[in-house]
């Protein structure tokens, strides 16, 4: 099945519900959802998978109330309600599945603070549109996204749209909450940087990277040392990203700046033996501002509040397919034209 990027589950939620009083953080761009008759009940299976704790307490028995914490530091606050999904899939068979979703009242960006109208949820957990859809039949738990460096792209439900033997597979972590393939080691240009037992998570909704504070100040020294001598500057009068450079003239494109960078790389291990390398190139950590400048997509999750946890956001996941195979439990990306949908049977939602 094929799906437009991005449809949205945790959406900002208007309603007549008992909700204790708070103010909204982020204003949506468009109307509020209003629920009518349409509430998942607290007692509902659904809504038990969302409490880790078994003698959660049901205040309000007619309602789900829900609390949901995204690995960029974000969260949504609200409650579960049903309604109808209109599918179309692969097999030119198109459905309208009852899902549950989240109808937030109180919403925290996350690091980035880029305003968002909503968030799909694609968690390991029961109440993820995919693991719903797969309770169902209707689909394999696999989801894959391709986002284009231009912008736009493509998220894909099942397993029928990627080849398995051009993608590089890593375990997923049993035990993570979010989608992890546990630990990594950090390399830069090929060579080893001794920065290890890096806990890594992918994020689809964070814009950009995180690392952890030891590992972040020791990637910028290698940048720094790798530009010294380079006609680069640092733009300290662009305040875009927290660090910019400038050159002799305004860059158009990463085309024009990356020639200026190395590769880096996370090395994760799969077993005694064996390693699967993301790497990332500038295009995959470097954006150009509006000032013309290169500016590091890569930030300090310490900072805000990740703690050692390393996240892998949008930006180092551009031009390429991602893969999360719930089924097999592995994560896995490979190359892949983020500008035009695969050659199937598929429809656009």
């Amino acid at each position: 099945m094929l799906l437009p990027y991005p449809l949205i589950l945790n959406h900002h939620c208007l309603s007549n519900l008992h909700i204790p009083q708070l103010f909204f953080h982020l204003q949506a761009p468009h109307p509020y959802y209003r629920p009518s008759n349409n509430l998942v009940a607290c007692m509902d299976p659904i809504c038990q998978s969302l409490h880790s704790n078994d003698d959660h307490i049901c205040e309000n028995p007619g309602q789900c109330d829900y609390e949901v914490d995204y690995a960029d530091g974000g969260s949504s606050l609200g409650v579960l309600v049903r309604d109808a999904f209109n599918l179309n899939f692969t097999s030119e068979k198109r459905q309208s599945p009852l899902l549950a979703i989240g109808c937030g009242y109180d919403q925290f960006p996350g690091g980035s603070h880029h305003p968002i109208d909503g968030v799909l949820g694609l968690g390991k957990g029961k109440s993820s549109i995919v693991s719903q859809l797969s309770s169902m039949g209707l689909v394999r738990n696999v989801i894959g996204h391709c986002l284009s460096g231009r912008g736009g792209g493509f998220l894909f439900f099942g397993d029928d749209l990627f080849d398995p033997s051009r993608v590089a597979w890593t375990p997923m972590s049993p035990d993570a909450k979010h989608y992890s393939p546990g630990f990594a080691e950090l390399t830069f240009d090929g060579k080893t940087t001794g920065f290890k037992k890096l806990l890594t998570t992918f994020d689809s909704g964070a814009s950009y990277t995180y690392l952890n504070s030891q590992a972040y100040q020791g990637l910028l020294s290698l940048l720094k040392k790798e530009l010294s001598g380079k006609p680069l500057r640092e733009a300290l009068d662009d305040q875009t990203l927290p660090l910019c450079w400038k050159g002799p003239k305004p860059f158009k494109s990463i085309r024009d700046v990356k020639k200026y960078f190395k590769t880096f790389a996370l090395r994760f291990t799969n077993d005694r033996k064996s390693k699967t390398v993301l790497e990332f190139p500038p295009e995959a950590y470097l954006i150009i501002s509006s000032k013309g400048n290169a500016c590091l997509g890569i930030l300090n999750g310490t900072e805000v509040g990740l703690n050692d946890l390393n996240v892998i956001g949008d930006i180092s996941m551009q031009d390429r397919v991602v893969i999360y195979d719930n089924e097999k439990e592995r994560i896995g990306w490979g190359p892949g034209n983020c500008n035009r949908l695969p050659k199937s049977k598929s429809f656009i939602i």
